[in-house]
């Protein structure tokens, strides 16, 4: 599994608006959701610098994650835009193999 990370910086007032669309029932899944190697997405508030988010995607390879890039870079692209004016900066951190699985929780 890969496990793509990314950062935003939120533009004041509009962090409800991001959680809304970039959260687990947001425009983002919903689009990645199209695709069956996708895995779902976790969305993290930074608690010391409230509009600093992170997203943490779950995809079953990085050759899936870039097929689906491929595939639907129109609508990537297009959402992509449509999210500009909630951040201030985005930034991808770092993609990573996930080589254990996560242990169920109590």
């Amino acid at each position: 599994m890969v496990v793509i990370l990314w950062e935003f910086e939120v533009k004041p007032g509009s962090e409800e608006r991001f959680q809304r669309v970039y959260g687990p029932e947001g425009a983002w899944v919903r689009l990645f959701q199209h695709d069956p190697h996708f895995q779902g997405t976790q969305l993290l508030q930074d608690p010391s610098r409230p509009r600093y988010y992170f997203t943490i995607d779950f995809w079953d390879s990085e050759a899936a994650y870039h097929d689906f890039l491929d595939a639907n870079r129109p609508a990537y692209e297009e959402l992509d835009r449509a999210g500009e004016g909630l951040t201030v900066r985005e930034r991808h951190i770092l993609s990573f193999t996930l080589r254990a699985p996560v242990p169920p929780q109590p």
